[in-house]
């Protein structure tokens, strides 16, 4: 009878603990304890880098954490998941055989392992997807100021380098202004050198003719 119960027992931890799963990136600081190796310091450790990295991607990535190593990720893999809802996890059960005088504290042993209410577990569901359902919604309004965010760069960049083309062409313009006005001043000093020369020449002309008048009237008279 004794043995029965002992497998009974035995049996049922097992069957507890591969029904149970702790979700590490929702469960509280007090569902993490439930986890065999981990305490109050591994637990806190745990939501402190999931708030830091933004939740675990993977069970492997618990080893990353501060304090937890490979041989306690070892011990608890088989209770934790990185998604669904977080139910309680039965502590491994003590298989040693009872004493032989009697068999009564391992029936109220079996008696004393509650499972845990449906009301509870309904409970963990519904908040872990209203959770779930917040951070999807936060995660698709980051994305989408994101993609607002850059049109509004585009734009940005593309009236700083139309500036730059504005600033540019006026450069330019001012620069081909002042080069005209410089050849204008050139041609004009060379026509009022022209004109000067033309006027000297004419006079030149109008003293050569009228000295060759007077020869001729004096030639004439001389007759």
């Amino acid at each position: 009878m004794k043995k029965i119960l002992l497998a009974l027992v035995t049996f049922l931890s097992f069957s507890l603990s591969a029904m149970a799963g702790v979700n590490i990136n929702t469960a509280t600081q007090a569902e993490l304890e439930s986890l065999d190796g981990i305490g109050p310091v591994k637990a806190q450790a745990i939501i402190d880098y999931r708030k830091k990295n933004g939740g675990f991607k993977s069970v492997d990535e618990l080893e990353k954490v501060n304090g937890v190593g490979p041989v306690t990720l070892q011990s608890v893999r088989k209770d934790i998941s990185v998604s669904g809802a977080t139910t309680a996890v039965a502590k491994p059960a003590d298989t040693k055989a009872a004493p032989t005088k009697d068999a009564k504290p391992v029936k109220e042993m079996a008696k004393a392992a509650p499972a845990t209410p449906a009301a509870t577990v309904k409970v963990d569901d519904k908040e872990a997807t209203k959770k779930a359902k917040a951070d999807e919604k936060a995660a698709k309004k980051a994305e989408k100021d994101m993609k607002a965010e850059k049109p509004a760069k585009a734009d940005d960049k593309a009236v700083k380098t139309d500036d730059k083309e504005a600033a540019k062409k006026a450069k330019a313009d001012a620069k081909a202004a002042k080069d005209a006005e410089k050849e204008a001043a050139k041609k004009a000093k060379a026509d009022e050198k022209a004109a000067k020369k033309a006027a000297a020449d004419e006079k030149k002309v109008a003293k050569k003719a009228e000295a060759d008048k007077k020869a001729a009237d004096a030639k004439a008279k001389a007759k």
